[in-house]
Order: C-alpha cells, then sequence, then structure tokens
C-alpha cells in the first residue's frame, strides 16, 4: 500500500511539476506579447474588473475577469480550454475602472492567441462554439455582439490564425441560424409590451419578455431593424447579414417588428397605452451629434458623423474629397475616419484635444485606424470655422495643455495662448459625441443633461409609471454590450411590474 500511495504521490508532484513549468512558459510568452500583462503583479484583487463587467453580470457562472486573470497566470492550461476565455466584449470598461490600469482585454486577447500557436486550435473552435451558444441563450444578439469583440477582419486584409478561426465559426454559427427550425414561443402572458426603437437594448428586452411568454412589439422609425447597430456601425466591422439572421430569428420566435413608425409623429406614448399596452420600453439610442459650437459652424461647412455613416450605410454615395478632418476622440470618430477611407479620401486626420492617454475610442479600433492609414493628431482643438476657400473649408485650431481632472476623469485641456493656426480640408466632421432625440417624450418623463432620460438606476423605470428606458437613452452613447445588458436589466424590471416572479 505504501508503495502505492508512494507511486501515486511521485506521479502527482511530476505531474504538477510540468503543468508549473507550462504555466511559467506561457506566462512568459503573454509577457511578450502584452508587456502590459507585468502589471498584473500590483493588481490589488480589488474585483472592479468583475463589478463593471456586463459579461460578467449576465453570465456569472461562466465569465469572471478576475478569476480568469488569475488563471491566465496559475493554470494556464485550464484557462486555454474555458469558453469565458472567447466571452470578453472588449468593451475596456474594466480596464478604465481598474486602480492599476490592468488591460485584461489585451491579455486575454494574447491568451487566445497563445492558445491556437500552442496547439488548442481544437479546444479553441469547441469553447468559442461553446461560448456563442451560452450568448444566444440570453441575448438575440450573440453573433453580432461577438463579432463586434472579437472583430473578424474585413476580406481582403490579411487574417492571423485566431481570426481565421473567429471568422470560421461565427460564419459556422450564422450558417446554423438560417438551418435551424424556429417555432414561435407561446404566449402565456395577457399583458402587451410595446418597445420603442430596435437596437440592442430594445432588441433584447424584446427577445428576454417573448421569452418569457409575452406579447411583444418593436416600433422602429427606420426603414429596417437594428438601430445604431444597422447604420451607425460601419459593414467593415459588421456584415450586415450577420444583424439580419439575428433579427429572423427574434421574429420568428415572436416579436412583432413595426418599422417606418415614429413614436411621436405616428403616435404616442399615450396612444400606446390607450391601444393596450401595458408597459413601454424606450430604447431609441443616440441618433444626434453634438454640435462644435463655434463660430462659422454652418451646414455647408460641416458633415454630420452620424447622418454620414447612416447614408453610407444606407447605401447612399458620399463624397467627401481628398483631405478630411473628423474632430473628436471616440468610437464614432475612429469608425468616421476609418469609412472616409474607403470612400475614397486619401488624407484622413483625426484631430482631438486631449492625450491618446484621455482618448474614449476603443484601443484596438485606434490601432487599426492609424494600420490603415489615418493620421491622429493630438491635443488640438476647433476654435473657428472660416467658411470655405474655394473648395476647401478653412478651420482654425489651438493647441491645447492637460490640465486638473474635470468630471469625465480625465485631465482638462486648456487652450495655449497664441498658438492658434488654420489647416485646410474638403469635409470637416465633427464627432465630438451623440445625443438622443427625447422631442417626442411626454412631459411626465424627466429628462436630464444631454437629453438623457431620467430613471429609477435599479429598475430603469422612469418618471412616468409603466414607462421604462435603457440603453444609449440613459447611458449616454456606449457599447453594444452595456446596451444588452441594460436590456437584461429591463425586462426584468418590466416582468417584475406587471406581477410576474423572478425565475431566480
Amino acid at each position: 500500500m505504501c508503495a502505492y500511495f508512494a507511486f501515486n504521490y511521485s506521479r502527482d508532484v511530476e505531474e504538477a511539476l510540468s503543468l508549473g513549468i507550462e504555466t511559467i512558459q506561457i506566462s512568459k510568452k503573454l509577457l511578450k506579447a502584452t508587456p502590459d500583462a507585468e502589471k498584473v503583479k500590483y493588481c490589488y484583487e480589488c474585483s472592479a474588473c468583475t463589478a463593471s463587467c456586463p459579461v460578467a453580470w449576465m453570465f456569472p457562472k461562466h465569465y469572471n475577469p478576475k478569476i480568469l486573470l488569475q488563471k491566465v497566470f496559475l493554470d494556464s492550461r485550464e484557462v486555454l480550454n474555458e469558453a469565458g476565455l472567447w466571452m470578453c466584449a472588449r468593451c475596456y470598461r474594466c480596464y478604465r475602472r481598474c486602480p492599476q490600469g490592468i488591460n485584461l482585454p489585451e491579455i486575454f486577447s494574447a491568451t487566445r492567441d497563445l492558445a491556437v500557436e500552442l496547439g488548442y486550435t481544437s479546444q479553441a473552435k469547441n469553447k468559442l462554439w461553446e461560448a456563442l451558444k451560452l450568448i444566444k441563450e440570453e441575448t438575440p444578439l450573440a453573433a453580432v455582439n461577438t463579432w463586434l469583440c472579437l472583430r473578424p477582419p474585413e476580406e481582403g486584409f490579411k487574417h492571423s490564425e485566431v481570426e481565421k478561426l473567429v471568422t470560421k465559426v461565427l460564419k459556422n454559427f450564422v450558417d446554423d441560424y438560417k438551418k435551424e427550425k424556429i417555432l414561435p414561443t407561446p404566449k402565456t402572458r395577457k399583458e402587451k409590451i410595446a418597445v420603442v426603437g430596435s437596437g440592442p437594448a430594445g432588441l433584447t428586452v424584446a427577445y428576454s419578455l417573448v421569452k418569457m411568454g409575452y406579447p411583444v412589439t418593436i416600433f422602429e422609425s427606420l426603414p429596417e431593424t437594428g438601430g445604431m447597430i444597422r447604420v451607425g456601425i460601419p459593414e467593415f466591422r459588421l456584415p450586415r447579414n450577420v444583424l439580419d439572421v439575428e433579427v429572423h430569428r427574434l421574429n420568428k420566435l415572436g416579436v412583432e417588428i413595426k418599422t417606418g413608425i415614429t413614436v411621436g409623429e405616428d403616435l404616442t406614448i399615450d396612444d400606446l397605452f390607450r391601444n393596450g399596452y401595458d408597459a413601454t420600453f424606450i430604447a431609441i439610442g443616440a441618433h444626434k451629434s453634438r454640435e462644435l459650437r463655434i463660430e462659422g459652424e454652418e451646414p455647408e461647412t460641416i458633415t454630420n458623423a452620424v447622418d454620414l455613416l447612416r447614408a453610407i450605410n444606407t447605401g447612399k454615395s458620399v463624397k467627401l474629397g481628398e483631405k478630411v478632418a473628423v474632430i473628436g476622440g471616440g468610437n464614432v470618430a475612429v469608425d468616421v475616419a476609418r469609412t472616409a477611407l474607403r470612400q475614397g479620401t486619401k488624407d484622413v486626420n483625426i484631430l482631438y484635444r486631449r492625450s491618446r492617454e484621455e482618448m474614449p475610442a476603443n484601443p484596438l479600433e485606434i490601432k487599426e485606424a492609424e494600420k490603415e492609414g489615418v493620421k491622429i493628431h493630438f491635443l488640438l482643438a476647433p476654435k473657428r470655422i472660416s467658411g470655405r476657400d474655394g473648395h476647401a473649408v478653412v478651420l482654425e485650431f489651438a493647441r491645447m495643455k492637460l490640465g486638473e481632472l474635470d468630471d469625465s476623469g480625465r485631465r482638462r485641456p486648456i487652450p495655449v495662448v497664441g498658438s492658434e493656426f488654420i489647416m485646410q480640408f474638403d469635409a470637416v466632421i465633427p464627432a465630438i459625441g451623440e445625443l438622443p432625440d427625447v422631442s417626442f417624450l411626454p412631459d411626465e418623463i424627466k429628462v436630464a443633461r444631454g437629453n438623457i432620460v431620467k430613471v429609477n438606476p435599479l429598475t430603469l423605470e422612469t418618471t412616468m409609471p409603466g414607462v421604462f428606458a435603457g440603453g444609449d437613452a440613459v447611458s449616454g452613447p456606449a457599447t453594444v454590450i452595456e446596451a444588452i445588458a441594460a436590456g437584461k436589466r429591463a425586462a426584468s424590471s418590466i416582468h417584475r411590474y406587471l406581477g410576474g416572479k423572478d425565475s431566480s
């Protein structure tokens, strides 16, 4: 017996040593691939990453950024075989809220690369498929969200091995949607729900409530379903057929979708209640571009960023000229800049008033834009548009320096006296933020600064009983996964409001 235990003990030690050596080797590779991983040794284990993660909130049994990060460096063999490795939405909320600035999304991305490099390709395919199935159970946008998070490059661009794997699995997943036999969900509840807007928050509310047995109708002002996913995200980032198959599935499940109907013009919120709807969810997104509010800003001297993306995404031809200025540093600014390149503009410039560190756009998108040829100029702010000199727009800038932190948590840009200079462009495109259009809302629904709809932070109910709101209309412009999470929360609140009980 002693020999038996001694043999098994020695075998366990040998296996543990082998695992430890492999983990050390992988850790070294990660540190080389992602220098930021060095910061992990300063981790407080405060769980700010997990607490701020919308994916962890929706999938607590399958995804926890803090634990996943620990496993990456302590038990790498296990983490390479986990579905959670493929569930990070790359919204960078964890990174921006981490007191030590640990870039978890980039570490997880490098870990996925290593999984394929070390021969875990088959497991990676299976685990990505498993992650997609888990997301599909909870949201109507499993393929859309994963496509935006893992970002397979468009056709014609060089693909890494991981990108090839992701592209293949996602295409197969979308093809499975087309073959799937979908039956309408039985209507077990008599209360009717109206959803105003068909972006990610609206689609998620509809999906969650129809699965609970509620009759749900979506009212969308645009001719097609999808909201900002369809008209605000360039097709090179999200092929339209990916969105189409998921909308089709939602329709088949029993969600009624009425396009071309504008709430506020064709009917009002009060009309919805008069027509027998027992609760309403407002998911109108943020479709209005903020103005620069500088001298000379006129329709003939600027091109609206949101309108430009909508025009191109709906098939209209747009000519911007040879040299374009995009004002701003967020995701829309980067999308507009990369879109301008694809429209034939040779010289595309992003002009941002803070430094790279303060730039709110997705870091990966910034890198991709620069790789494609977009020039990014920091610490510049527009001061005046002098009008057109022939075909060019004359734009006056001031150089900026950074001062103390402002309300956004970023250092405040301060103009440098006497630093003004001018530049000429064929088109100037402000992309400094978006606002919800709340002009149609009744007086009972209170609105805060920035056209943000006021809601109870726990239930997402507005100041009008029976009316809930979520997504960009409440948070301001945010990521798709954040809007999906808001839709999940709102659906639970609406269910409770109508007398239902939590499934838990």
